[in-house]
């Protein structure tokens, strides 16, 4: 993939158009396309994300959110661990859907908070649609993921829906 090529966005910003290659599987190299180095880019933006501040406000969180989430055709149920001081542990893309919906699975969520040792949570999905608004379906899943979590000592600081641009938090609507 792209991603072995580059340790780092600045060498990927600024390499030359005709030297961003991925070696196929005959180990021939080609030009990169658009979606490998999209997904290159991000490959590396998560990277730098786990075990750092790169999350320390709200404005990069919603910054990161956009990026990574903001422009898929499809919705993304992810989740963002985080330590008992709030440092970003890993990000997580847990569950995949179609258009308009995916299916989300608590136990899923608790076993991995547990495994990664987790204090807190964002939950994030997107809206493929553009629509940024919760549903009630969303509403309710977060109640019942706050509630899980909260048995194993997990807080949930927010449900964060990301529809293209816009980042909704459920924390600043008070829904949560």
């Amino acid at each position: 993939m792209a991603h072995d090529l580059f340790s780092s966005l600045d060498h990927l910003g600024s390499a030359p158009a005709a030297s961003l290659l991925v070696q196929d599987r005959s180990g021939e190299y080609r030009p990169a396309t658009a979606d490998e180095l999209l997904l290159a880019a991000q490959q590396v933006l998560a990277g730098h994300v786990r075990g750092s501040d790169v999350m320390d406000s709200p404005a990069a969180v919603r910054e990161f959110l956009k990026l990574r989430l903001g422009v898929l055709p499809h919705e993304v149920f992810a989740v963002i661990h985080l330590d008992a001081q709030h440092r970003v542990l890993d990000y997580v893309e847990m569950f995949r859907g179609t258009v308009n919906q995916t299916s989300v699975y608590p136990r899923e969520i608790v076993k991995e908070a547990l495994a990664r040792n987790s204090a807190a949570l964002l939950l994030v999905h997107n809206h493929p649609s553009g629509t940024a608004e919760p549903s009630r379906a969303d509403e309710v899943l977060t109640r019942n993921l706050k509630e899980a979590l909260a048995l194993v000592d997990v807080r949930v600081l927010d449900h964060l829906i990301v529809a293209g641009p816009t980042v909704l938090s459920f924390a600043e609507r008070g829904l949560l």
